[in-house]
């Protein structure tokens, strides 16, 4: 299970996450912030970073916000 990262992210995109992973699976999109899940170790370093509260476990992402566990596997699957 990996973490998702979901709406908040979008317009705030700060980079704290990025800066606490320590396996560097974290990538930078157009308009947010993606965890890879193929290299996610799940060690949940990221989720209290996040000043707006946008990352979630995959199986804990809130029910408004569940389309973003597919907008991730998307944007890692191209």
């Amino acid at each position: 299970m990996a973490y998702v990262i979901t709406e908040p992210c979008i317009g705030t995109k700060d980079a704290a996450c990025v800066a606490v992973c320590p396996v560097d699976c974290i990538y930078e999109g157009d308009d947010q912030y993606y965890i890879n899940p193929d290299e996610c170790i799940d060690c949940g370093a990221c989720e209290p970073e996040c000043p707006v509260e946008a990352i979630f476990a995959a199986d804990s992402v809130p029910e408004q916000w569940q389309p973003y566990i597919a907008k991730n596997s998307t944007f890692f699957a191209g």
